[in-house]
C-alpha cells in the first residue's frame, strides 16, 4: 500500500512542467520553415504571433478557443501533478478571454515504472480541476512512454469581438501580472530536496489556481491584450506581446510579485536549466541596468508552470482589472510596468 508514495515522479523525467518546453529560439527556428497553407477566414487567431490558443469563428456571436498543453512532472505527488497540468492547460483558454467547455486528456505513462494506482491518481487530479472549472474530460488518448506525461486538449467559447490576443496591446498601456513568479525556482529546489513544506504548499496553491479572471477581462474594452506566463518566463512572454504590437516594455523589477521562498532560493543560485536557455534565446532583446545581479535576471527568465495572466490595459482601467483579480482570490496581482512606442524590447528599471 505504501509503495506508490515512495515513487518520485520528478526523477522519472529529464525536465519538469513548462520548464521542459523547447527553448524559444529553437522553436522559432523549427516553425520558421513550417508551411502555412489554406488559412480559412474563420480562423481569427493562428500561429502568427505565438498566441496562447487558436480561435475559430463559429458564428457572429461565438468562436471556438482550442489549445493543448502537456508536460512531465514538476512535483512528485501524482494527484498534485494532475491538478497542475490541468490548470496549466485551461489557462490558455482563459488567456484568450474564453470560457472552457470541455477537455480531452493526453496521457503518456511508463507502464513498467508506474503502478496503475499512481497513474489513476494523476488522472483524478486532472479531473478534479476540470470539475472545478465546470467542464468534463470527455475523452482523450494514452500511450506507453519513457517518461510520465500528462495534459489536456482544452476547448472553450468566446465572443469573436471579445477575443484577447497577445498582440493587440497599445502604447501607454499598463502591464499587470496576476500571479507571483518563482515556480521554476521552487521546482529546481524541490528536485534537490530543499523546499520546505510551506514552500511546497505555496507552489501547489499558485499552480492549481485557475486563471478565471480571464473570462471577465474579455468584457473589458480597456483591456487590450492578455497572455499567460509559462515556460519562456515573464521576459519571454512579454517579448511576444511586444513583438506582436511593435512596442517597447518598461518593467519595474521591484514591482514584480515573487513567492517568498523562491526569492530566497534564487539568491542562493538555485534555478532551472530552462532559465538559462531562455536567456540565451532572447537576452539580446532585454536591456538591464548596470550592475543588475544574476539572481534578478534568473527571475525574469524563470519558467512558470501554470503562471499568471499578463494583462495590457489602459491606465484608467487598472483599478477595475486589479479588483477583478482580487475578487477571484488573486490578491498579489500587481502593476509591473508600461508599454511605449518603439522597437520590440524590454527595458528593466
Amino acid at each position: 500500500m505504501n509503495a506508490p508514495e515512495k515513487i518520485r515522479l520528478t526523477q522519472l523525467s529529464h525536465g519538469g512542467g513548462c520548464g521542459c518546453k523547447i527553448a524559444p529560439a529553437v522553436l522559432s527556428d523549427i516553425l520558421s520553415s513550417t508551411p502555412i497553407r489554406g488559412l480559412p477566414k474563420e480562423l481569427l487567431v493562428g500561429t502568427e504571433t505565438a498566441d496562447d490558443a487558436a480561435v475559430y469563428r463559429l458564428s457572429d456571436s461565438q468562436a471556438l478557443v482550442a489549445t493543448t498543453d502537456f508536460f512531465t512532472p514538476i512535483v512528485d505527488d501524482p494527484y498534485d501533478f494532475g491538478r497542475i497540468a490541468a490548470t496549466n492547460a485551461l489557462a490558455d483558454v482563459y488567456a484568450m478571454g474564453g470560457r472552457p467547455i470541455l477537455a480531452l486528456a493526453i496521457v503518456g505513462m511508463p507502464l513498467e515504472k508506474l503502478p496503475v494506482q499512481v497513474i489513476r491518481r494523476i488522472l483524478e487530479g486532472g479531473e478534479s480541476v476540470c470539475a472545478q472549472a465546470g467542464i468534463p474530460i470527455a475523452g482523450g488518448h494514452s500511450i506507453d512512454t519513457l517518461e510520465p506525461i500528462y495534459g489536456l486538449v482544452a476547448l472553450g467559447l468566446v465572443h469573436p469581438d471579445k477575443v484577447k490576443k497577445n498582440s493587440s496591446a497599445r502604447a501607454g498601456d499598463s502591464l499587470i501580472l496576476g500571479k507571483p513568479l518563482g515556480i521554476g525556482i521552487l521546482s529546481a529546489a524541490l528536485k534537490k530536496g530543499k523546499v520546505s513544506e510551506a514552500g511546497y504548499a505555496s507552489m501547489v496553491e499558485w499552480t492549481t489556481k485557475l486563471n478565471t479572471p480571464g473570462e471577465a477581462l474579455a468584457d473589458m474594452e480597456a483591456v487590450h491584450a492578455v497572455t499567460d506566463v509559462t515556460g519562456f518566463g515573464l521576459a519571454g512572454h512579454l517579448l511576444e506581446m511586444c513583438r506582436g504590437a511593435q512596442l517597447t516594455a518598461e518593467m519595474r523589477f521591484d514591482a514584480l510579485p515573487v513567492i517568498p521562498e523562491a526569492l530566497d532560493w534564487v539568491k542562493q543560485g538555485v534555478a532551472t536549466g530552462a532559465s538559462e536557455r531562455n536567456w540565451k534565446s532572447y537576452g539580446h532583446e532585454v536591456r538591464l541596468p548596470a550592475g543588475f545581479p544574476d539572481w534578478k535576471r534568473k527571475l525574469l527568465t524563470d519558467p512558470q508552470t501554470s503562471g499568471g495572466l499578463l494583462v495590457a490595459c489602459s491606465p484608467d482601467a487598472v483599478d477595475e482589472v486589479i479588483a477583478e483579480f482580487s475578487a477571484k482570490g488573486f490578491d498579489g496581482a500587481a502593476v509591473i510596468g508600461r508599454l511605449h512606442s518603439g522597437m520590440p524590447a524590454i527595458r528593466v528599471i
